[in-house]
């Protein structure tokens, strides 16, 4: 009975990633977008058309990673202007850096911007609590991935857990609806200070598809420094581990 459970085993190869720090994703995921002006922006204006969010502007030639569904639609309609590369280094500590501009080949993750506290208390273990504001548990389920035997998130001393009072932060998942707006505020302020805020998923940077609906209430992000952007739709787990080991200090991009 075992043999063939082996067999298995082995066709899977090996499922735990020994060095996070090494880890390349296929070239079919899509991570940071390459950007090219071109004499004819023709293409890229039917782009921006047809972009659900808005993510795409033409002057400037620009695209929010922060409103973008990582579709890859506009990179159908415009090949020859947007390119989606396999690039998973895209969180930042400026919500700024997530708008991508032609000829840029990285996303600047401004470490200047990470309070001293923040380097003194959390460089060896990071606690948090994540709260799900209307999402559709789809960047959950990759946050949850984070802790699993292929990433084990844990042995670097970042864990979620299920009480605010024992975190070090709140992670922010959803477009925060306006029935989730009081709960998130209850848990944000039974943390302990200092505090981490990281929004995760391009819904939570900036309300996705829902930024327009009545039913969004985002004035938490009004009244509360965020720590960490990281976009995605969903949010692939080496993403918030490559952010959140740069704020960490455990590496630099």
């Amino acid at each position: 009975m075992i043999i063939p459970k082996i067999k298995v085993l082995n066709s899977h190869g090996k499922q735990y990633i020994p060095d996070l720090n090494a880890v390349e994703l296929t070239d079919e995921f899509r991570g940071r977008p390459e950007l090219t002006a071109t004499d004819d922006m023709s293409n890229v204006e039917a782009a921006a058309r047809i972009c659900p969010t808005g993510a795409i502007t033409t002057a400037p030639f620009s695209l929010d990673m922060g409103k973008c569904l990582f579709c890859g639609e506009c990179a159908l309609k415009a090949p020859k202007n947007i390119r989606f590369t396999n690039d998973y280094h895209i969180g930042s500590t400026s919500r700024e850096a997530l708008v991508v501009h032609p000829n840029e080949n990285k996303i600047e993750f401004h470490p200047e911007r990470i309070r001293p506290e923040v380097k003194r208390l959390f460089s060896k273990a990071l606690k948090l609590r994540q709260v799900s504001a209307a999402g559709d548990a789809s960047v959950e389920m990759e946050l949850n991935a984070t802790g699993n035997v292929n990433f084990d998130f844990g042995r670097y001393g970042v864990e979620f857990v299920a009480s605010p009072r024992h975190a070090d932060g709140v992670v922010i998942t959803g477009p925060i609806s306006k029935n989730m707006a009081e709960a998130l505020d209850i848990c944000y302020n039974a943390i302990p200070e200092p505090k981490v805020v990281i929004v995760c998923g391009s819904e939570a940077c900036s309300g996705g598809l829902f930024a327009n609906s009545k039913a969004i209430g985002r004035s938490f992000l009004e009244s509360h420094e965020v720590d960490l952007w990281l976009p995605g739709t969903p949010t692939h787990p080496m993403v918030f581990i490559d952010a959140v080991m740069n704020f960490m200090g455990k590496k630099t991009r």
